[in-house]
């Protein structure tokens, strides 16, 4: 052994030493991350709280192959980050309170089949959001700066990227908070900027809530509304619609596909119709963009209103769609720094539009997959109600509709009692706007369906990730319950008797 090797090192000192730990730590620190990010990662980790999400498997074999990053991995087997894995600061009593759910034995989480409330993030669009929300922090609006730069180049690419898949120009998309933001802008932005000389606005009575209540707020200032009512299935009556516009018509706003029974409305006819009577045309398109083919010029839109969570993007972020050319003027809602043209102060939250810019891409890739796959799942289920199910009655237009949203009626059934029997099933009895209410739908009732059918609704939504398994599973589950609560029901039993009940007259005590 040498000489050098055998003697003593030098003594470190105070600063060395204190680097010498710290990197220690940071090693220490990594190590600690990589070994639970294995345990959460292990088949047989039980530490998330629900069952592994069945998602569409061959579609799973493209995101889980080589080279998806960790967040995509991990969103596609459906597990998350349980409390007591990481250091949270608490000490050990405190921690010891926290306990993570484990699940009992034949526990399982419900299959999803809620598509319109909204939609699971495609991992796809996870992974251009994560590197803005944890390196490229900066403001978008910073012109001083790199942060700001790369933030603001991040959000003007998103927002080309929503301008790609409607056929606009980016400099005509704002970005919201929604689409109920964005619906809100254009209703009443549109109707106060013209008031002085246009006070009349025209929409359905099937439209979105936040679309009927914008234009009640407008009644009250004053303004005259034209609620249209609707054909039995669903659509516009457009000989209606031409003879309820007004010389001081301002704004007509249709929805593209209707939330609660799927009808997709003639907009390439209504915009026309509007452009030739010099009448601004708005459509609430949360449910239609990203599914069917879009184009704001060849269907005459001037205003147009987008959800990111509606696409598979994140939640809190949406767009509007404003046509420069001929230009549409709208009253700012809310003051402030004037961001977005100054028709939407605020900062603009650059992982959200990065991840609804993301979704618009992936959107417009998939666009034919989609509407084929889902077309074949939609009828796949309605095949099988219909044919084993007798008195099941599919709401809306058979033709102009989207395949996605299917809204059955079970005669002789309560609604809620059949959602309460298939809670091992995401479904809902209309918007996840009005849910709350016990009343029916007033889309079923403005469609003219009786109040038992429009109390007996159940809407089924499919989507990206939506299985054959899944689809087969919720007939099978559907047709038994229904079986079963008719079996229950008094007014079945009459009419298996043969008897008329539209035919007696019911008195009340």
């Amino acid at each position: 052994m040498s000489s050098q090797s055998s003697a003593p090192s030098a003594p470190l000192d105070p600063g060395e030493s204190h680097v010498h730990t710290t990197q220690l730590i940071c090693c220490h620190i990594l190590s600690l991350s990589v070994k639970a990010f294995i345990a959460l990662a292990s088949p047989s980790s039980r530490c998330f709280p629900f069952r592994r999400v069945s998602l569409n498997e061959h579609r799973r074999s493209k995101m889980l192959a080589p080279g998806r990053t960790a967040a995509a991995r991990l969103l596609a087997t459906g597990r998350g980050f349980p409390l007591g894995r990481w250091s949270s600061g608490l000490s050990t009593g405190e921690q010891a309170t926290i306990q993570p759910r484990v699940l009992e034995q034949e526990e399982l989480r419900p299959l999803y089949m809620d598509f319109q409330a909204t939609t699971p993030m495609d991992p796809r669009v996870l992974d251009a959001m994560l590197p803005y929300q944890v390196n490229y922090y900066g403001n978008p609006h910073s012109r001083t700066h790199a942060y700001g730069w790369e933030s603001e180049r991040a959000m003007e690419v998103a927002r080309e990227q929503v301008a790609n898949l409607i056929g606009a120009d980016p400099r005509e998309i704002v970005f919201t908070s929604g689409a109920t933001e964005s619906n809100n802008m254009s209703i009443k932005g549109v109707a106060r900027f013209y008031k002085a000389k246009k006070r009349h606005v025209i929409t359905t009575q099937t439209e979105h809530k936040c679309v009927l209540d914008s234009c009640r707020v407008l009644e009250a200032e004053g303004f005259s509304v034209t609620y249209l009512p609707v054909k039995v299935n669903g659509l516009v009556d457009l000989e209606l619609l031409e003879a309820s516009i007004r010389p001081d018509t301002s704004i007509v706003s249709i929805m593209t596909i209707n939330n609660e029974i799927g009808v997709k409305q003639p907009i390439r006819e209504i915009g026309g119709m509007c452009r030739a009577r010099g009448v601004f045309f708005h459509t609430d398109a949360a449910q239609a963009v990203g599914k069917i083919p879009l184009n704001v010029t060849k269907d005459n839109i001037d205003l147009m209103s987008i959800s990111a969570h509606k696409i598979y993007g994140p939640k809190g972020v949406g767009a509007l769609y404003v046509r420069r050319r001929p230009r549409v003027r709208l009253e700012a809602l809310q003051s402030g720094g004037g961001q977005e043209r100054g028709l939407r102060s605020g900062t603009v939250p650059t992982p959200l539009a990065v991840g609804m810019g993301a979704a618009c891409l992936v959107a417009q890739e998939e666009m034919e997959y989609d509407h084929q796959r889902v077309t074949m799942l939609s009828n796949r289920l309605i095949n099988k109600l219909t044919s084993e199910l007798p008195d099941v009655i599919l709401n809306g237009d058979h033709e102009e509709r989207y395949a996605g949203c299917v809204n059955l009626s079970f005669a002789y059934v309560e609604g809620e009692s059949l959602l309460m029997a298939l809670k091992d099933v995401a479904l809902s009895s209309g918007s996840a706007c009005t849910s709350a209410s016990l009343e029916p739908s007033y889309v079923l009732r403005a469609i003219g369906a009786d109040e038992d059918l429009a109390h007996s609704s159940i809407r089924f939504g499919i989507g990206r990730f939506t299985t054959a398994e899944e689809v087969d599973y919720t007939a099978e589950k559907c047709l038994h319950q229904v079986r079963r609560l008719r079996q229950m029901s008094p007014l079945w039993e009459m009419v298996q008797e043969g008897i008329d009940l539209k035919s007696i007259n019911w008195s009340q005590h």
